[in-house]
């Protein structure tokens, strides 16, 4: 109780002071512009509870998977699916989380394809969610020689993490068991063993797969775990008829589809659809600074 009683209680007082202190100002400037500034504060104070509000949901406090896929566009959507994965990786980072590469997929010739990340916070789920949906990027491809404009797109899904206290029945005649051998930088373990691991759900059609760790058994957990709370959220939504209204609906990874979109040419700016909230300093979104975009998405959604 104390975690909301006391910062409510030290916003109304500040704000109390304020109130007052500005009836008594008088003609001095200085004091007033200082008490103007002392009122922003306590407004950023107040929206940071009201945000904290909206994350009380069932599962809002949660840690949380966040899978990014490239779309249409090739080489392309595989250098924005890299994009994203760095603002995401810099977003937590600013969120003081710890946020992890479960597995990823290279480009066949530059980027991304696809990249799973364990996002470890103080309800990373509830700020994650706003995230997910088609991002749709319009530049001038660093990959053309005839420098013309294309566009990129980019597929994030989220789902909340899902510890052992609640019960996943996934019957062994359900599953495919793979291994490989990991790809991509990380010393003499990487391509010598088949420590990777991929899981598929034959009934949902659900793919997972991981290759974090160095033991094959720990990559077969982490893909089980990466499973359950997949399983779980698909029937959580399906139960709670939401499945549209909080993005489980499956879009085409093209045109028509994006929730939000950032364009580099031929003016910069980035605009949510959802919610037609603009940022003009695009490269302060891509370095992780993307709270704006998710606080306009959880006042809208509530």
């Amino acid at each position: 109780m104390k975690e909301w009683t006391v910062p409510y209680q030290k916003v109304k007082k500040r704000f109390n002071d304020v109130s007052f202190l500005l009836k008594e100002v008088g003609e001095e400037e200085s004091l007033f512009a200082e008490l103007l500034v002392e009122l922003n504060v306590v407004e950023q104070q107040l929206e940071e509870l009201e945000i904290k509000k909206m994350l009380s949901g069932e599962l809002d406090g949660k840690d949380c998977y966040l899978s990014i896929n490239a779309g249409a566009g090739g080489t392309e959507s595989c250098d924005w699916v890299q994009m994203l994965l760095r603002m995401y990786q810099k977003w937590a980072v600013k969120k003081g989380w710890k946020v992890e590469v479960v597995s990823l997929l290279q480009g066949e010739v530059a980027g991304v394809k696809s990249v799973t990340l364990c996002m470890r916070g103080a309800c990373a789920y509830g700020y994650c969610k706003a995230e997910k949906g088609i991002h749709r990027l319009v530049r001038i491809s660093p990959f053309d020689t005839n420098a013309k404009r294309h566009t990129s797109f980019a597929a994030v899904e989220v789902v909340p993490k899902i510890d052992e206290t609640i019960a996943i029945d996934i019957k062994p005649d359900d599953i495919r068991v793979e291994t490989f051998r990991s790809s991509g930088p990380g010393g003499q373990h990487v391509n010598t063993t088949d420590s990777a691991v991929r899981i598929t759900h034959l009934p949902s059609g659900i793919v997972v797969s991981s290759q974090k760790e160095r033991s094959q058994s720990q990559n077969k957990d982490i893909c089980f775990d990466m499973l359950r709370s997949l399983l779980y959220e698909r029937e959580r939504l399906k139960r709670e008829g939401f499945l549209k209204e909080v993005g489980g609906e499956k879009r085409e990874n093209a045109w028509g589809s994006q929730n939000r979109s950032y364009f580099l040419q031929p003016h910069t700016r980035v605009k949510d659809k959802r919610t037609n909230y603009e940022e003009s300093n695009i490269q302060k979104v891509l370095d992780g600074d993307i709270d704006a975009f998710v606080h306009a998405y959880l006042k809208e959604v509530r």
